[in-house]
């Protein structure tokens, strides 16, 4: 028996045309970011082009046709497995040192850049170093730190409420459950999970706009609203790779599998993808879309992590009209 599954797939003249599917051993020997740099870029650029260049032969992937149930599992946590090896440094992107700075990051980062937040931040945890200490803030004084970020009236207003009931129902910590932590001011499931899952190792799925993107072009799920693509994407795949997929798949959308227009003919896992051809499909024109460390430009992060191999962001916003080739969120 063949190694190398056929299809039978009909095009539009109506001949019948036998389509050879890669197998996963072909997928697994995609280049790493970072073995061919491109001059001044983190990661390489490059890679992702090559990558996906080579994988592809000259072929598109597989249209949206039915898909079983295990057919599904089996090709959804074989991007996770490639999303891996692809972003190997994946992280949350807002800068924290503790449970309380992500949950003020987090709430922050609602309609802004996860850069901006972090370019916020610093000056507004060195004058509330606590959450006792944000409880306690002038609210005017409060809006001004915070202005950057956008709505930040209704910001404020959040944050002021979910530090006095962490300091009065919880004694000035942040809780590390689920139903404590929704029932703070301002703070949904969205926030909740990104608590959990990078502050307290408890594992949970970040339905951000990228996140919700990404699981319906990758035919993950069809639905618009967070909590059922929570459900219906994480049973997919097992509870220990919920917050790791979360942050690759944010990842992916950021960087190559962008709103827009996405950079199809530069995305490593388009021959998984049943929406390849959305964006741009030519390689060259495909690689100028990428993004941070994948287009050579500063992450969001002002301290990222050991191992990620792209450049810190700036500590202050960059100059009107400069091309960061970065997206929102």
């Amino acid at each position: 028996m063949s190694d190398t599954p056929t299809a039978q797939r009909k095009p539009r003249d109506g001949t019948a045309k036998r389509v050879t599917r890669t197998p996963d051993s072909a997928l697994s020997e995609q280049i790493r970011p970072g073995s061919e740099k491109p001059a001044g870029a983190g990661s390489g650029s490059g890679t992702a082009v090559a990558g996906a260049d080579a994988r592809m032969g000259g072929r598109k992937p597989a249209g949206k046709t039915a898909e079983s149930r295990l057919a599904l599992v089996r090709r959804a946590r074989r991007i996770n497995r490639e999303l891996a090896e692809l972003y190997p440094y994946a992280h949350p992107e807002l800068d924290f040192q503790d449970p309380y700075q992500l949950l003020v990051a987090t709430v922050l980062s609602a309609q802004t850049t996860d850069l901006r937040v972090n370019q916020t931040t610093p000056a507004l945890f060195a004058k509330y170093p606590t959450p006792e200490d944000l409880a306690a803030a002038d609210p005017e004084e409060l809006e001004q730190l915070i202005r950057p970020t956008g709505t930040f009236r209704m910001k404020a207003k959040a944050l002021l409420g979910l530090s006095a009931a962490v300091r009065d129902r919880h004694d000035g910590k942040v809780p590390g459950r689920l139903q404590d932590l929704v029932a703070l001011p301002g703070v949904g499931r969205k926030t909740a999970n990104v608590v959990l899952g990078n502050a307290f190792g408890v594992p949970g799925i970040t339905v951000d706009t990228h996140f919700g993107r990404l699981a319906r072009r990758l035919g993950w799920t069809t639905s618009d609203d967070p909590e059922k693509i929570e459900q219906e994407v994480g049973a997919l795949f097992p509870k220990s790779e919920w917050t790791m997929l979360s942050h690759r798949l944010i990842f992916h959308g950021r960087r190559i599998c962008h709103s827009r227009k996405p950079a199809c003919g530069a995305c490593p896992i388009a021959p998984l993808c049943p929406s390849y051809g959305e964006g741009e499909t030519d390689p060259e024109k495909a690689k100028k879309l990428l993004k941070y460390e994948m287009g050579g430009a500063p992450g969001q992060r002002l301290r990222p992590p050991a191992g990620y191999p792209g450049r810190p962001a700036p500590a202050q916003p960059p100059l009107p009209g400069a091309d960061n080739r970065q997206e929102n969120g």
